[in-house]
């Protein structure tokens, strides 16, 4: 058997402590998958002083996360630290530099800067792993990276964002606000205190965007993401869902068109009989369709041992000696993206308005989809309250209409609702979802 297999860990939070503790539990078996003993050797965490529950005795501390990346004492540098700039960055890079692999859960920082990385790491020969960046617990990065290489890729999209996906489906099986479901979640430790990140969608695309870059052979383009998050959705769009047989899900999609590879994260409505449907709570899912096969991964994508994982399935590779170029192909072969513009999105929709109360509204509101080409699958349409105010039409409450397209563009459904907010027929801001039929 070979040498031991150093690793030095920087962050113990709660993947950090989970992964010292699995790799001294499952000491033997990962020796014998690995062919060599895997050891944590060095660490380096905020607080010396915290209890995390785990038997650190017989590792050393040292002072901050560069100095532990530029240790000579470890082979490989776990980064668990977050962030895209500041220590994790200056220390992933030591690390490069210093010819020693890198494993990190950080999709921040390689969203940002995984192309620049990916080189380092290159020119030195050693690998950069981070399947616990996307989707925690699920291998889809090893799914990209390996088995699906005999595939061309088509369609690859999923719910990468537990906290979204908790409050979603808590809003649709109890019928509770947003804001209410929100506090909720961060009482159980699912949202941050400030959810921003989550809940605006800007954790789901940076993980997107490393999806595409494996999927498709791109850079890394999170630019090129159109981004809308959870915090339009009411209660009422979720019940329409349910109703019209579809469930709300904040989605992440990146697929090939004829315009270039279109990048898109917003809430979705899916037919309930599919897969990714039936994916609840804090679960995650992704889906990748290609040529050959079509697959869906599901399981959990955060948590301690979850991502822990992941972690330690990239630390046996390394041990291994396995090593892939980090976006499957060498940086210099990835290609700039070609972006598809979010106008030219061809899908279908679900559009909620809230109309005056009046003759002639429904029909002018046929008139504009029909002006611009889009065809109506179905329309539902609730009866306002009293008029208020005595009986002039103009104060009537307001009258909810739902539309359900067939495939049409981005384009032609926001020619259509300026042109319905011009005729005054509109009150507030009209819903708009997007529908993924398959």
């Amino acid at each position: 058997m070979q040498d031991v297999l150093k690793v030095g860990i920087a962050g113990l939070g709660t993947v950090g402590a989970s992964v010292v503790r699995l790799i001294a539990k499952r000491d033997n078996r990962l020796a014998e998958a690995a062919g060599r003993p895997i050891r944590v050797t060095a660490v380096t965490a905020r607080s010396r002083k915290k209890d995390r529950g785990i038997d650190l005795s017989g590792v050393r501390w040292v002072s901050d996360a560069v100095t532990l990346a530029a240790d000579p004492d470890i082979d490989v540098f776990v980064e668990l630290m977050g962030g895209a700039e500041g220590p994790a960055k200056d220390a992933v890079e030591m690390a490069l530099s210093k010819g020693k692999a890198v494993v990190t859960a950080n999709k921040a920082l390689l969203a940002a800067h995984g192309p620049a990385l990916a080189r380092k790491a290159e020119a030195k020969g050693v690998a950069l792993n981070f399947e616990a960046a996307v989707a925690g617990g699920i291998p889809v990065i090893k799914t990209l990276r390996e088995s699906l290489l005999g595939n061309t890729i088509e369609r690859v999209y999923g719910i990468l964002n537990g906290t979204c996906n908790y409050i979603l489906t808590r809003m649709a099986e109890e019928g509770i606000a947003f804001e209410d479901c929100l506090k909720d979640a961060q009482k159980l430790g699912y949202a941050e205190a400030d959810p921003t990140f989550d809940v605006d969608g800007f954790d789901t695309a940076h993980k997107l965007s490393l999806l595409t870059s494996l999927a498709f052979g791109t850079l890394v383009d999170t630019k090129g993401i159109s981004i809308e998050g959870i915090r339009s959705i009411k209660p009422v769009d979720l019940r329409m869902a349910e109703e019209l047989g579809y469930r709300v899900k904040l989605l992440g999609v990146a697929q090939r068109t004829a315009d270039g590879v279109e990048q898109r994260v917003h809430p979705t409505f899916v037919p309930k009989d599919a897969a990714i449907a039936q994916v609840n709570g804090v679960l995650n899912a992704v889906a990748i369709d290609a040529d050959a096969v079509d697959l869906t991964l599901v399981g959990p994508g955060a948590g301690g041992d979850a991502t822990a994982s992941a972690v330690i399935a990239d630390i046996v590779d390394v041990a291994r000696g396995h090593r892939t170029a980090p976006f499957i192909r060498p940086v210099a072969a990835l290609t700039k993206p070609s972006r598809a513009p979010m106008t030219r999105h061809e899908g279908g929709y679900y559009i909620r308005l809230e109309v005056v109360d009046r003759p002639g509204t429904a029909a002018r509101i046929a008139s504009r989809m029909a002006q611009n080409n889009i065809s109506l699958e179905s329309i539902v349409q609730r009866r306002s309250g009293p008029v208020r105010g005595g009986t002039d039409p103009a104060a009537a409450a307001p009258a909810p209409v739902v539309l359900i397209t067939y495939a049409t563009t981005e384009a032609a459904v926001r020619r259509a609702l300026k042109a319905m907010d011009s005729d005054g027929i509109l009150i507030g801001a009209p819903q708009v979802i997007r529908i993924e039929r398959d």
